[in-house]
């Protein structure tokens, strides 16, 4: 009768500290939806500014490195490495300049017939969405047009995958998008920074700096992730076909056909 006793306690100890965790998981996501609002003061509704100084008549991209200001070096900032690197394969790398009407940095110049906006939101990760909707009004962008760019914890540091639009999977910085966009066609480029082992805390991992080893892999990943995006930029085939025209709302599910490559330039699709 004891240890039916002793196994109660334990029992409804474990289960009230997933309840807290869960009510703290879920009062963050609020908050975050809460600030994410407050900070739009309009839905999102892609209207061309006239102060844009972009041409009318161009093809235009909005690509964004998503992050967290002041850690560009950090696992979760690695969106904003690769957005560097681009900018500095195009030589574009002096080019960034503050922007306050999108709270970010851009950068914009043309690809070919493509008109590319380069854009590094000064925004927390968790309310990046702000920054990329600002954005996408200020220069007039289609959700389908906004090819995000970010860390993913399930995939290994060197693996890299095209995802065409889809649920956020977890991560914050693409479900703020989701959220300020109300949709979720944009499509992704993940990039592998793997998960902790043993005990190590998720949000250490990814808010802490890449090991000397990990450094020498990302400079190849780096070099694969801007070879991945100019070939999007550059494909006449605007529209994908994995993608319907105008898109599909936010939050619906269906499977989604994933490239990973690795820095062995080994390529495998498989639907997801």
């Amino acid at each position: 009768m004891r240890h039916v006793t002793v196994a109660g306690k334990l029992w409804y100890c474990v289960s009230q500290f997933f309840k807290t965790l869960l009510n703290f998981v879920t009062m963050r996501r609020l908050l975050s939806k809460l600030i994410n609002r407050a900070l739009l003061t309009e839905p999102f509704a892609p209207v061309m500014d006239i102060g844009a100084g972009v041409h009318t008549n161009a093809c235009r991209r909005l690509i964004v490195g998503l992050g967290n200001p002041g850690m560009n070096g950090s696992r979760h900032s690695v969106g904003m490495a690769v957005l560097e690197a681009l900018a500095a394969r195009l030589r574009l790398a002096d080019s960034w300049h503050g922007d306050r009407h999108v709270s970010g940095e851009v950068i914009v110049s043309d690809i070919q017939d493509t008109q590319i906006v380069l854009l590094r939101p000064r925004l927390l990760m968790n309310i990046n969405g702000v920054s990329v909707a600002k954005a996408a009004v200020k220069y007039s962008i289609k959700p389908e047009h906004i090819l995000l760019v970010h860390d993913d914890l399930d995939k290994a540091l060197g693996k890299l995958a095209m995802k065409q639009g889809g649920s956020a999977r977890g991560h914050n910085g693409v479900r703020s998008c989701v959220e300020c966009l109300q949709t979720d066609v944009m499509p992704r480029l993940r990039v592998g920074i793997g998960r902790p082992s043993g005990k190590a805390l998720v949000d250490r991992h990814v808010l802490g700096r890449f090991s000397q080893e990990e450094q020498n892999i990302l400079c190849r990943v780096l070099e694969q992730s801007v070879d991945i995006l100019l070939s999007q930029l550059t494909d006449e085939d605007v529209q994908s076909p994995l993608l319907p025209p105008g898109g599909r709302p936010a939050f619906q599910t269906g499977k989604q056909r994933v490239c990973s490559i690795s820095p062995a330039k080994d390529t495998t699709c498989q639907s997801q």
